[in-house]
């Protein structure tokens, strides 16, 4: 086990992921570790990983593959995490991700966190009563940096995007919408 490993010890709820990709470019900002959860009950037409609706895809998001994720993101030049699926913010994803993402923040806090969700902050999980809105809510968006919100809309799908499939989606900066009290989009940083 590595340094970074010896302090993580997790407690898992039941989840399985369906990929994990190192050194990926395309799911936010920079190099990042990408950690495709399965199980989506959205449905979303023209979804990209229709595969990973089924909760029961994939493998065991265990201890084994949560350090292997903490070794991948110790590298100077990865940027951060990412988490999107099938859907993360599936209220038995979240309680699986929400100490996993406490460790990460803790362990590497130089590490930025990117989630996508195809649910809407303000109505889905903020709101009480929201549709994916559980005990651990707050908590795991208090560990997300850069939120992409809102389901994938075929119609509005734009190759020319950046970090997004639809139009109708948001780059939210949460650490910004923390601060403000209002949502603040992302920008990305100046080249």
């Amino acid at each position: 086990m590595c340094c970074i490993c010896d302090a993580a010890r997790f407690s898992v709820d039941a989840m399985n992921y369906a990929e994990l990709k190192i050194n990926d470019i395309a799911n936010g900002y920079g190099v990042r570790v990408s950690l495709f959860v399965s199980g989506c009950t959205h449905r979303c037409p023209g979804c990209f990983n229709e595969i990973a609706w089924d909760f029961d895809y994939g493998a065991p998001f265990d201890e084994a593959v949560q350090e292997r994720i903490l070794r991948a993101l110790a590298p100077g030049y990865v940027n951060g995490l990412t988490l999107l699926g099938g859907e993360p913010f599936e209220p038995v994803n979240q309680r699986a991700l929400v100490e996993f993402v406490r460790q990460v923040k803790q362990t590497l806090p130089e590490k930025n966190i990117w989630c996508y969700t195809g649910y809407v902050l303000e109505k889905d999980l903020l709101a009480e009563g929201g549709r994916a809105r559980c005990e651990v809510t707050d908590a795991l968006l208090e560990g997300i940096d850069v939120l992409v919100d809102g389901p994938f809309v075929q119609a509005q799908y734009d190759i020319s995007l950046l970090f997004r499939g639809s139009a109708n989606q948001r780059l939210i900066d949460m650490n910004a919408t923390r601060k403000n009290g209002a949502v603040t989009l992302w920008q990305p940083p100046a080249v």
